[in-house]
């Protein structure tokens, strides 16, 4: 049970460092902005993170990447969502700023994973 916590503590530390970084390079740069960033992570990423253990234990490899998935779609839609209601930047399409700041943080996640 530790290791999942501990898991997840870490997950949700590099996800909102890694969406934080590239919503700062998008030029997000509004302090309410960035907060509302964090807090739409707060909500979805230990979820996604943690749903996906479960499914392995429980089930295998094959529907923990199913479950990975889905629960990835659902927070690039939560989380455009909460953007599209409270964020004053609107430069760029809140659904997009999803995608963008999804990809970037499951793209160097999964790099991680990989070289550790």
């Amino acid at each position: 049970m530790f290791f999942l916590v501990k898991n997840m503590i870490i997950c949700l530390v590099a996800t909102i460092l890694i969406e934080c970084i590239v919503a700062i390079l998008l030029r997000i740069r509004n302090k309410k902005d960035i907060i509302n960033i964090i807090l739409a992570n707060i909500l979805t990423n230990p979820l996604v993170v943690s749903i996906p253990v479960y499914f392995n234990i429980l089930y295998g490899i094959y529907f923990r990447n199913i479950a990975y998935i889905i629960l990835e779609i659902y927070a690039v839609i939560a989380e455009a969502i909460i953007y599209k209601k409270f964020l004053k930047f609107d430069q760029i399409n809140p659904f997009v700023i999803s995608i963008i700041l999804n990809a970037a943080s499951f793209g160097i996640g999964e790099l991680t994973n990989f070289y550790i």
